[in-house]
């Protein structure tokens, strides 16, 4: 069984900033694979379901990211999971908008979902790292991050979150090489 959480801040008024674009690809995930409604659990919402073989749990924290560590570890606890079974999707500045990289483990770049994450679970658990870019200068980071897509981005970012569901099968086995793979080479298309 693998933990697939999504990060974002619960609500309508945040739905399509670049910060909740955790959030964004669970829910692509949840359709493309048919996985059931999500049900109020761990302080989020949780949605069961299977992505190949592979008995996957979407988890959306509704803590507001700053807190998201305390929902992902109520969930950990419960199912007695390890830190491998781990995967956070979140939103990431030093990575160019709709790119995707995989990482085990490290820092939180100033993220301040993974921060929480890590307080509450340590650092060993895996990342999907979802490109938003940078803004440029440090001054406008909050606003970046904490904006709406622009109308613009809003197709290559479909692309991008159907892209990721497409392939999710690779991740649920443990291949994030072809996964990152398979998602540039569906964003080349």
């Amino acid at each position: 069984m693998q933990l697939w959480v999504g990060l974002g801040n619960p609500g309508a008024q945040y739905a399509l900033h670049r910060h909740n674009v955790g959030f964004m690809a669970v829910d692509a995930i949840a359709a493309v694979h048919g996985f059931a409604a999500p049900a109020k659990k761990f302080q989020g919402w949780l949605s069961e379901g299977r992505i190949g073989g592979t008995r996957v749990l979407l988890l959306k924290p509704a803590t507001f990211m700053n807190d998201s560590g305390r929902s992902v570890g109520e969930a950990m606890r419960f199912y007695k999971l390890a830190p491998d079974a781990l995967t956070v999707f979140h939103d990431e500045l030093d990575l160019a908008p709709m790119k995707v990289k995989v990482k085990q483990g490290g820092g939180t770049a100033g993220h301040n979902g993974l921060r929480s994450i890590g307080q509450h679970l340590g650092p060993d658990f895996r990342r999907v790292r979802i490109g938003i870019g940078h803004p440029g200068h440090k001054d406008r980071v909050t606003g970046h991050v904490l904006g709406n897509y622009a109308k613009a981005e809003m197709d290559p970012l479909s692309d991008l979150l159907g892209a990721v569901a497409a392939e999710a099968p690779w991740l649920a086995a443990g291949d994030d090489t072809r996964f990152m793979n398979d998602v540039a080479l569906r964003m080349q298309d």
